[in-house]
């Protein structure tokens, strides 16, 4: 076996517990602990973000896991949260203590939405995110969710951005994929864009030759 099939075996076994530890939503206890605009943010509630910010609250305070309410808002699906946070003065592009964003949160979470208003908002496609050093791209490439990886893509996210895993996006939802639709709609959006199909894992294994392997033939047909 070799190195990358088994990195990938145990990724594959472990990754799942990381990514929701690292994106693990604010639990019931931390809810209930929550005050000004956290809370404010985990009910969406514009209306009182915006009268505390205008008050002189500080934008960006931080939980126990260094979420800012523009994190809350991400996790709790807050759109009208997200806007009135980042009007007041929140950061748009700040980093939990796990080293995700709003972007990357809301790529995990397969919220296509949230993904396009955090850019609109000002935050950054291209940042390099999650203990893994990846970015929101990989993230979604990996989960084979296939509206994010295309609203990244027309936001010029980096296509080729490798890991410390040693994976490109285009790696990722061919290892890390099952093979089925969502991941073969993932892998062609990416190679559509210009994903260069050249670049290895760290054994020099291509795309295509881990398609190959896996029997994942469609993938194969527009990697050749």
């Amino acid at each position: 076996m070799s190195k990358t099939m088994l990195l990938a075996l145990v990724v594959l076994l472990w990754l799942p517990d990381s990514v929701s530890l690292a994106q693990t939503p604010p639990s019931a206890a931390e809810i209930a602990s929550y005050k000004g605009l956290h809370a404010a943010a985990h009910r969406n509630d514009a209306a009182t973000l915006r009268a505390l910010l205008a008050k002189g609250t500080g934008p960006n305070p931080r939980d126990s896991a260094g979420r800012t309410p523009v994190h809350i808002a991400a996790h709790a699906v807050g759109y009208a949260a997200l806007k009135a946070l980042v009007a007041g003065g929140a950061d748009i592009k700040a980093m939990d203590h796990a080293h995700y964003d709003v972007i990357t949160i809301a790529a995990v979470r397969d919220d296509v939405r949230m993904v396009r208003l955090a850019i609109e908002l000002g935050g950054n496609p291209k940042a390099i995110t999650s203990p893994y050093e990846g970015t929101a791209l990989i993230a979604a490439a990996h989960l084979g969710h296939v509206d994010v990886v295309k609203a990244l893509i027309a936001a010029d996210a980096p296509l080729d951005h490798v890991n410390n895993i040693g994976w490109t996006a285009l790696l990722e939802a061919i290892i890390l994929g099952d093979g089925g639709e969502r991941h073969i709609d993932t892998a062609r959006a990416l190679v559509d864009a210009g994903a260069d199909k050249s670049i290895g894992d760290r054994d020099g294994i291509t795309p295509l030759e881990h398609a190959q392997r896996r029997g994942y033939d469609p993938i194969v047909g527009f990697l050749k």
